[in-house]
């Protein structure tokens, strides 16, 4: 059983920031796959098949990490099958990469949910937001997408769950492979 996990902040005002772009994979997910993302438990709104378990806490990214724990722990879910979807300022626009373990890069979110589960050990599923420097990044991450970057959006978003696809129904390696070169 996975456990596939996209950070974001609660509420309308944040729902098309940057900093969201983890529930908007979880809600692509949802939308390709069919599976309803309308259950409430552990204080994350869930959606769940036989193979994985969709869920976004209903949270503001800062405080992610208690529920996806509380989620982890009622599931009974293994580290190596945890996925927590989030953006990356650091990263160019649209650029993904999946990778095991690692530190936080900043993101409070991460720190939130490694902290809560008192390991670094899971996996996490970085979407590239990219970086204005003439604006700071607390600001940046809650800002809009721009024209350019909508139009290219449901590409990432599909590129994203093809590649969580690939990662729970073929293998880790696999997605790895894939999707972090491009």
């Amino acid at each position: 059983m996975f456990l596939l996990c996209g950070l974001g902040n609660k509420g309308s005002e944040y729902a098309f920031t940057r900093h969201n772009i983890g529930y908007l994979v979880v809600d692509k997910f949802s939308e390709r796959f069919h599976i309803s993302i309308q259950k409430r438990l552990c204080g994350c709104k869930v959606g769940e098949s036989e193979e994985f378990i969709l869920a976004k806490p209903n949270t503001y990214m800062n405080l992610s990490g208690g529920p996806i724990a509380s989620l982890v722990k009622r599931k009974s879910v293994p580290p190596e099958s945890l996925v927590v979807i989030h953006d990356d300022i650091d990263m160019d626009f649209g650029r993904i990469r999946i990778r095991w373990n690692g530190r936080d890069g900043g993101h409070k979110g991460v720190r939130s949910v490694a902290t809560a589960l008192q390991s670094p050990l899971f996996y996490r599923m970085k979407i590239g937001i990219g970086r204005n420097p003439a604006i700071p990044p607390e600001e940046y991450v809650l800002s809009r997408f721009q024209k350019d970057e909508v139009e290219n959006l449901a590409e990432i978003l599909d590129r994203a769950v093809d590649a969580l696809h690939t990662f729970v129904f073929e293998s880790i390696e696999k997605a790895m492979s894939m999707f972090n070169r491009s």
